[in-house]
């Protein structure tokens, strides 16, 4: 019993982020969140503010075909960080969200900046 209840802590810290990610998540209760939960808002995250450091983590906990489905239903990233994205993973800029013209309208119509 003893060696399922430490497997299953084990398990559960594989689903936690990294301290060292820490500093991208200022605004939410880092230790609530969970790879599996949130790993849309993780990934935006990462893709928006990371380091190589914190890109690396990313690559070896999500799939690559994950990443770029956030990536491009992302309406959370900015567009010079979505031009850069679709470049490394050699998406067509026409199936991102935030690079859609008509998103982009809405967009700075809601929030005017």
């Amino acid at each position: 019993m003893k060696r399922d209840e430490e497997w299953g802590n084990i398990k559960a810290d594989m689903e936690k982020i990294p301290q060292f990610l820490q500093k991208y998540f200022w605004d939410v209760e880092f230790l609530t969140l969970d790879i599996k939960k949130h790993s849309q808002f993780v990934i935006e995250r990462i893709l928006e503010y990371g380091d190589k450091k914190s890109i690396k983590w990313m690559e070896d906990n999500f799939p690559s075909e994950e990443i770029k489905n956030t990536l491009s239903i992302s309406k959370n990233l900015s567009q010079k960080s979505a031009n850069f994205w679709q470049l490394i993973f050699d998406l067509d800029k026409n199936k991102i969200l935030c690079l859609n013209k008509s998103f982009q309208k809405k967009h700075k119509a809601i929030w005017r900046y």
